[in-house]
């Protein structure tokens, strides 16, 4: 009876904070994704993101990070933009119209935790947000809010792929969901359209070829060999989800963070290639793309230029 009680509360508070979508799992040895990730280690496929290599054991096992835990509760929060970039300016990814969506979630992470010890009580855990050793999608796999695509995204079949995906990780039993079919059928769009050919087969994404990659992570010099592959992307790439057939149901989202106020989405080729740094601080203040940092713009800019 109380596992159903607190299954029904979680569900309804995932509501209540605006995740779209809300999927439980046992919290236990994720068996089938071991062989996945060391093999993807091996052959370098996540570049010089060295963090990867770090706490293995951890990223597929979720006792590891919370003591006593029983539960991972996935979920879904939309950031699918009703807004545009201009068409003939450098692009950044949808994601990074608006705030930092770290900030954004793990405070209603925060709020959600609160509640739960509020009104069950004793309730030990951790909320995590694409910023620990968690297989998030691997999760949210298994908990039956979506599929990982042949992009290696999580795709739901409501509402396509435009989500950040975040946890709570928890030390109580509740009422666990399963996974769903793959839809993705013999549709090879993503594969199709990838500009660097970053999706090597079917679900792996060498992270090394990807354009993201590239534009976020690589704080070296960009390889020769990837010029004019790029498509315009300064920060981040969305070719692979733009192409995808299930994100004709996409829907706007409703969180105002994640508007963009400060007028980028107006900005011209031009306005992007004479940007100064002053003005880098009070554009991307709270935004992701300060992860590239200026000297990481401007070199993607210049990448992108060159022809």
């Amino acid at each position: 009876m109380l596992t159903t009680k607190h299954t029904q509360l979680i569900k309804q508070e995932a509501k209540r904070l605006g995740f779209e979508f809300c999927g439980i799992s046992k919290a236990e040895f994720l068996e089938e994704e071991a062989p996945r990730l060391e093999k993807w280690l091996d052959k370098g496929m996540h570049g010089k993101m060295e963090y990867m290599e770090n706490h293995f054991d951890k990223r597929l096992d979720p006792r590891l990070l919370v003591e006593g835990a029983r539960s991972v509760v996935s979920l879904l929060y939309n950031y699918y933009p009703e807004q545009t970039q201009n068409p003939e300016a450098p692009k950044i990814s949808k994601y990074a119209y608006g705030k930092d969506y770290h900030e954004v979630i793990k405070e209603k992470l925060k709020e959600f935790l609160n509640i739960l010890k509020e009104k069950i009580g004793d309730v030990n855990g951790r909320a995590f947000v694409d910023s620990a050793p968690v297989l998030d999608k691997a999760w949210a796999k298994k908990s039956g809010i979506g599929w990982i695509g042949k992009n290696a995204n999580l795709i739901n079949k409501d509402r396509g792929s435009f989500f950040f995906i975040a946890e709570l990780i928890i030390d109580i039993d509740l009422e666990y969901d399963g996974p769903i079919k793959d839809y993705c059928g013999t549709c090879t769009r993503c594969i199709d359209a990838c500009p660097t050919e970053a999706i090597v087969e079917p679900f792996v994404v060498d992270g090394s070829k990807c354009i993201s990659y590239f534009t976020i992570e690589l704080k070296d010099t960009i390889p020769n060999e990837f010029k004019n592959k790029f498509n315009d992307w300064a920060f981040g790439c969305d070719v692979c989800q733009d192409v995808c057939p299930w994100n004709k149901f996409s829907m706007p989202h409703s969180e105002p963070q994640f508007n963009n106020k400060t007028g980028l989405l107006d900005y011209s080729s031009k306005d992007w290639n004479e940007i100064t740094e002053e003005v880098f601080g009070n554009v991307f203040k709270n935004s992701p793309v300060k992860r590239t940092k200026y000297k990481g713009l401007k070199r993607n800019l210049e990448f992108i230029r060159k022809r």
